[in-house]
């Protein structure tokens, strides 16, 4: 979700720091960007029907929240691998935390914009003199970059959006404090749902349909770390047996959200809730098997070096993905 980004925010002054969680040869821990969710079903899934254990792996996921910023874990060794949105670690690289994409799980973005259809708004053009929530911490470089490219200020008034600082919850819309908000497919927009809001009382509008979407839940990891080979090893154990869980968790979407509420400690999921957001998060992985694509790539940092005059990144990232551990894993 949104709040990885926030990452990128804090990972300034981590660089050069080389880490690792333990020494030991197969034990692996994961961070998670958000708490315990279908979002994360891949990994849950391959803990419990013993995939990492194939590959003789020890894995610990850890849970994400608010307060917690992946990279910064990454950089004390508190994690061997995090996930992360690539706008966030690519923020976070150019800052001088040197972390790459090992793996690339989601092909597909889920953000997108929930908007009130008694606004008026039916594309990009209507947006002017409209109020838009936006999620920052590094979330607002997508959006941003979609208005630079529609040539719509961001600045407020008639001819532009006023922008809203979001926050967790989908109440500036239920609230008619915005007439759009930022909403995951998979969370967000069932939120509003939820609330009792009929989906004919919407309009939506998917980053990915705009051109405008980049890559969410990457598998990143320390680029030092990855010259030890008893570390590229377990990685690409790892690697691969994510990617089964991710599979199965596909295909199986009820036992794999389930699988995820036996592993919140909080018990503040619920059974509805996650089975609609594994069904929504299936859609996202369809199509990757962990290999990132290289347009995909691109893509991503083409939306991001266009975000006008304050871009999230603001030169071609050089060594920010590999394919040495997917290219071994998948083969």
């Amino acid at each position: 979700m949104k709040k990885m980004m926030m990452a990128a925010a804090v990972a300034t002054g981590l660089g050069g720091v080389a880490a690792h969680a333990d020494g030991h040869a197969n034990s692996v821990t994961l961070q998670l960007q958000w708490v315990t969710q279908a979002q994360f079903a891949g990994y849950y899934v391959a803990l419990d029907k013993g995939f990492y254990e194939e590959e003789g792996l020890d894995v610990t996921v850890l849970a994400g929240g608010p307060d917690i910023a992946p990279p910064q874990v990454l950089a004390g060794g508190g994690a061997d691998a995090m996930l992360n949105w690539m706008p966030s670690a690519l923020a976070a690289r150019e800052k001088g935390l040197p972390v790459v994409n090992i793996a690339q799980p989601f092909k597909t973005s889920g953000l997108m914009l929930t908007c009130w259809k008694d606004t008026g708004i039916t594309g990009p053009q209507d947006f002017k003199g409209k109020t838009i929530g936006v999620w920052f911490f590094g979330n607002e470089y997508p959006f941003l970059s979609w208005m630079s490219q529609e040539g719509i200020s961001t600045d407020g008034g008639d001819d532009g959006v006023t922008v809203l600082k979001q926050g967790f919850n989908v109440d500036p819309l239920l609230q008619r404090e915005a007439d759009c908000i930022s909403t995951m497919t998979y969370n967000e927009y069932g939120q509003v749902l939820d609330a009792g809001v009929n989906p004919d009382e919407l309009v939506t509008f998917k980053y990915e349909e705009q051109g405008v979407a980049t890559l969410e839940d990457g598998i990143y990891v320390l680029e030092d770390n990855l010259k030890d080979p008893v570390f590229e090893d377990k990685m690409v154990r790892f690697v691969r047996a994510s990617m089964k869980g991710w599979k199965y968790a596909e295909e199986n979407a009820e036992e794999a959200a389930n699988i995820v509420l036996d592993n919140d400690e909080t018990g503040a999921q619920t059974e509805a809730a996650q089975v609609r957001m594994m069904g929504e998060i299936a859609k996202l992985t369809a199509g990757s098997n962990g290999a990132l694509v290289e347009a995909d790539f691109q893509r991503t940092v083409d939306t991001l070096l266009a975000g006008g005059s304050d871009p999230v990144i603001s030169k071609q990232p050089e060594g920010a993905w590999t394919s040495v551990i997917t290219d071994k894993a998948l083969n």
